[in-house]
């Protein structure tokens, strides 16, 4: 990796290397330097699941992501705070990157209430009842000590213009109080882009939020049930309207076609549970597909799951083996397969970014497309 600059600010961004929209950057950060693109593991409950973070030190993770609202209902951001933050609390020394809990709230539908002042919930745990304001929410993100912090931004249906008018202009006035209310200098906090699928108001909502300043931008909403097609063209409307100096963070996406297709237009970083979640229903992801381990088909197979991977899983056992642990319900077949997925995001970053470097990804692009699913 490239020399990093020294006497830096706490937070910065460098972008090292364009390849038409395409971008290989490094966001500095007080944990570490971060570079991009970049795939982002979720370890939802400050744990990415079935993995220590020994094991993900030695994927060469670079930044994991947490999330408010589930850490806010257990073990309380209180606890959280008083263990040293989320970095002690989870042993892990690399930047951390907290949501701001609007997507799972949001995603509650009748268990929930938006007004002008925040949004009123119950715990998906004991049914207990809750509220959320973007003052509490940064107040939450605070006292858990990400290095990158996200504005409570309001997540609905991308398919309603009405009412995504009405959430984008709210998101707005939120995005607005999310930077009045913080507090802490070692924190940065990210405004996210609403809008739904429509492009005047991804245009509307690019515009007003580059305007606020934010050190780095989430582009929210998308592949919450919308075409891929719409995706694209709603990624490509938002990022030639963000500042170039300032990262992009495509969030909740995370298969190896999106991130082609995203860093394609422009997108810097991700997140997705994806990886683990496939790993725990027995799924490999690979770039030629995905691969069902609990298949008869590999009772007897000797070979890895992908000949080419160098990650732990691949240079140490057998599909059969695998096949074995998932069909036994053994934990480290979880384990094992999400070593693999989560390698397979990373490398495929890797290998884009150096592409981006070198002026060569459309090339890479057309290769890696011949062999994706979308």
């Amino acid at each position: 990796m490239e020399d990093t600059k020294t006497n830096i600010t706490p937070f910065s961004f460098e972008l090292v290397a364009q390849d038409g929209s395409a971008r290989a950057g490094i966001l500095h950060t007080p944990h570490g330097d971060i570079h991009t693109p970049i795939f982002m593991p979720v370890g939802t409950q400050a744990t990415v699941k079935a993995l220590t973070p020994a094991q993900l030190q030695e994927l060469e993770v670079q930044i994991l992501l947490s999330n408010t609202y589930h850490l806010y209902l257990r073990p309380g951001p209180d606890v959280v705070a008083d263990m040293g933050g989320l970095h002690k609390f989870m042993d892990w020394p690399k930047p951390i990157l907290t949501d701001s809990g609007g997507f799972q709230v949001f995603s509650m539908g009748t268990l929930r209430a938006i007004d002008e002042e925040g949004v009123t919930f119950k715990s998906h745990i004991d049914g207990s009842t809750h509220r959320f304001t973007p003052e509490f929410s940064i107040s939450i993100q605070e006292k858990l000590g990400a290095d990158i912090i996200m504005a409570f931004d309001e997540c609905p249906d991308p398919q309603d213009k009405e009412y995504n008018m009405r959430a984008m202009e709210r998101t707005h006035r939120w995005a607005e109080r999310c930077l009045k209310a913080k507090t802490r200098a070692d924190q940065a906090l990210f405004g996210i882009v609403q809008g739904g699928i429509f492009p005047d108001l991804r245009r509307q909502s690019a515009e007003f939020l580059a305007s606020l300043d934010f050190p780095g931008y989430g582009i929210g909403g998308l592949s919450v049930g919308e075409s891929k097609a719409d995706m694209l063209a709603t990624i490509e409307v938002v990022t030639a309207l963000l500042p170039e100096n300032k990262p992009r963070y495509l969030m909740g996406v995370g298969t190896p076609y999106d991130l082609v297709e995203s860093i394609y237009r422009g997108v810097d970083m991700f997140d997705c549970v994806l990886p683990t979640r496939l790993a725990r229903h027995h799924a490999a992801q690979t770039l030629q597909g995905r691969m069902n381990l609990a298949n008869a088909a590999y009772i007897r197979d000797e070979h890895p799951i992908d000949p080419l991977c160098t990650c732990y899983t691949c240079t140490h056992f057998s599909r059969a083996y695998l096949r074995h642990l998932v069909s036994t319900k053994e934990i480290l077949g979880a384990t094992l397969l999400s070593i693999h997925n989560i390698h397979t995001l990373l490398e495929l970053s890797q290998r884009i970014r150096e592409s981006i470097i070198n002026h060569k990804y459309s090339e890479l692009r057309q290769e890696l497309l011949r062999n994706l699913e979308q």
